[in-house]
């Protein structure tokens, strides 16, 4: 994601605020121009007069449900066969965190259809294209909840262990070519998220919580180090080494065919 003379377009979903817009602002100083995809048209507008006015960058506002198969089907189409796209930051989430009893099936699918549904079909969009020039690069933001759960976050922490399974596979389909994934796991950050969540922002530890911008700062150090999976907020890098190697122990010692010792009768 560096500087080119040729036009090279970015877009990032869930741009109207916080994480995306944070991205938007950062990859218009990297030269790209930018498609930026929320429900909310005005706020992208406003984003796009700023970004233009001090990057001199051409922005386009496209107003999206991501969870409405029109809005989808607008962007994918974007994706697949506008070759000017570089990368795709694929931000837009939802959260509503509570208990599973107590979440409705409404609030679940909207979960469920944003975070998974709609990453999926614009990483399957975009794809191809990407390939078949061998070049391009793609954002999943995922959290720290990929790899963890809470009694109020089930469905999240579900929503995301996919998106966190998902791009690892891609990653692996991806290797030897010219195209990136970059998995990002964020911890908890200052957006609106959470007063749309269920649980305040205002009820977090602020000692735990990062601010937009820096969490942005951190991923794009993080891809340009090369990095296909950053956690922001982890200070000791070995760590996800060791989550990483544990994972494929367990995977490994599970290809045996025979039940466990434990499992059989004595």
């Amino acid at each position: 994601m560096s500087d080119s003379k040729s036009k090279k377009i970015a877009v990032v979903t869930g741009a109207s605020a916080g994480i995306g817009a944070v991205y938007a602002e950062r990859l218009a100083a990297r030269g790209y121009d930018l498609i930026l995809v929320a429900r909310r048209a005005e706020r992208l507008e406003a984003l796009s007069a700023k970004i233009s006015k001090i990057h001199g960058r051409q922005v386009e506002v496209i107003g999206a449900d991501l969870t409405k198969e029109a809005d989808l089907a607008r962007v994918e189409k974007i994706l697949a066969t506008d070759p000017a796209v570089r990368v795709l930051v694929n931000n837009a989430g939802n959260a509503k965190l509570g208990p599973v009893a107590r979440t409705s099936a409404e609030d679940a699918a909207s979960m469920i259809a944003l975070n998974i549904t709609a990453l999926t079909r614009l990483t399957q969009a975009v794809l191809p294209a990407f390939l078949s020039r061998n070049a391009g690069v793609i954002v999943n933001v995922g959290s720290v909840l990929s790899f963890h759960s809470l009694p109020v976050s089930s469905i999240y922490s579900g929503t995301k262990g996919y998106v966190l399974n998902f791009s690892r596979g891609i990653q692996e389909e991806l290797a030897g070519t010219g195209v990136r994934l970059q998995l990002v796991l964020p911890a908890s950050t200052a957006t609106e998220l959470w007063d749309l969540s269920g649980v305040p922002l205002a009820a977090l530890n602020q000692d735990t919580v990062m601010t937009s911008e820096d969490l942005v700062d951190a991923a794009l150090s993080g891809f340009d180090k090369g990095e296909a999976i950053t956690l922001p907020s982890v200070a000791d890098a070995s760590l996800w080494g060791t989550y990483d190697a544990a994972r494929s122990a367990l995977f490994a010692a599970t290809q045996t065919g025979k039940p466990a010792p434990r499992y059989k009768a004595s």
